[in-house]
């Protein structure tokens, strides 16, 4: 997904540096000045929640992306995302981007609609979608300096703020190299800086780590949680529910465009009871196992057939295990693995759809990005 103040790319040849950021400049003022502004709103300021979520629902063509979801977000938080692949969340992100209008329901960013005022709305919010949106030909720094003149910002001021986000993301030793000979990780992290510029209340992350190694993995948590720490309120849609575990403070989890289960990570935890036990056994005695310790624990067993493995919640863990172990070896059955673990968001969210976050089931197609609108001008 591309951001909505970096979606214009000028036809012709591409001239680096200044030139090609002025020309694209000028290029994007022209489209602006066809297209008309509509006069920015006062913005309300809101207490409580940041964003705010409505019986909001999207279909295309008989394929029902969103069914009546509802989310609020309190300011200074982060709201973790989840679900598999194609159950509605980059839909619902494009909904509170302003990049795609919802069938019923409203939604409101600080207290702004977003239907009814996006251009307001747009200059609140800065997105980083899932893949890098960022001009090959230009440095890093002449990046960052162009999305800030998009916002409005003098030349002054939008050489400062490159210079503030450039120094956060590590990148200073690498701002005046062309984008092209980044790194993959380099490129996310001047992704995520650019959507930080324009110093917005509310930073929405469309699998912002997808790709990343560890380390910098690692170092986008670290980032984001000193935005938080500052004020800023986060959405961010992940795959990986380690991150969701690390960073959220709450959670809504979405499978087939309906919320299925909110709450903090460890109330989403305790839905599985205190502990998990997993043992795994040879693959042509794994039905036999699953019949032997039907009415261990203190929920329903998970099977992996592909690793011959059973997972099931206990709310004894120790006399559980034991009991489990003599059940086994009573029908002559040596398991391969055993152990006992406390449960993780993937647990939880098998437990809730029955499949993987890398599960496919509805694709929403691509939405158009609409043009930017004129947000307001900021003092140099």
């Amino acid at each position: 997904m591309r951001r909505f103040f970096g979606g214009a790319d000028p036809a012709g040849d591409r001239v680096a540096g200044e030139r090609g950021v002025s020309r694209r400049l000028r290029l994007i003022e022209g489209e602006r000045r066809e297209a008309g502004r509509v006069p920015d709103a006062p913005i309300r300021r809101v207490r409580g929640a940041m964003i705010e979520v409505e019986d909001i629902s999207k279909s295309f063509g008989t394929t029902r992306a969103l069914a009546g979801v509802d989310m609020s977000v309190p300011a200074g938080t982060v709201q973790g995302l989840l679900g598999p692949n194609g159950a509605g969340k980059t839909t619902l992100v494009r909904i509170l981007a302003t990049l795609l209008a919802p069938d019923t329901g409203q939604a409101r960013v600080s207290g702004v609609d977003v239907q009814k005022d996006p251009n307001t709305v747009r200059s609140l919010i800065g997105l980083a979608g899932q893949y890098a949106a960022v001009d090959e030909t230009l440095t890093g720094r002449e990046n960052l300096v162009m999305v800030g003149r998009l916002y409005r910002l003098g030349a002054k001021l939008a050489k400062v703020r490159a210079a503030e986000s450039l120094e956060r993301l590590g990148l200073v030793e690498a701002a005046d190299r062309v984008v092209k000979t980044y790194s993959g990780g380099m490129r996310r992290r001047l992704d995520l800086g650019a959507s930080l510029v324009g110093r917005p209340r509310v930073l929405i992350l469309d699998e912002p780590t997808t790709g990343l190694d560890p380390r910098t993995r690692l170092d986008m948590w670290s980032f984001i949680r000193d935005l938080v720490a500052e004020g800023t309120t986060v959405l961010l849609t992940t795959q990986y529910l380690e991150e969701a575990d690390q960073l959220a403070d709450h959670s809504i989890v979405i499978d087939r465009g309906q919320v299925i289960a909110s709450g903090t990570s460890a109330e989403l935890k305790s839905r599985l009871g205190s502990d998990l036990i997993e043992i795994e056994v040879h693959a042509a005695e794994l039905d036999q196992a699953t019949a032997a310790l039907a009415g261990i624990g203190c929920g329903a067993p998970v099977i992996d057939q592909a690793r011959a493995q059973i997972t099931i919640p206990v709310c004894a863990p120790v006399p559980d295990l034991m009991t489990a172990l003599r059940i086994l070896d009573t029908a002559g059955i040596v398991p391969v693995d055993l152990g006992l673990r406390r449960p993780s968001l993937d647990d939880v969210f098998l437990s809730l759809t029955g499949r993987s976050t890398g599960d496919d089931d509805l694709a929403a197609p691509p939405a158009t990005t609409p043009r930017a609108p004129r947000p307001a001008r900021s003092a140099a």
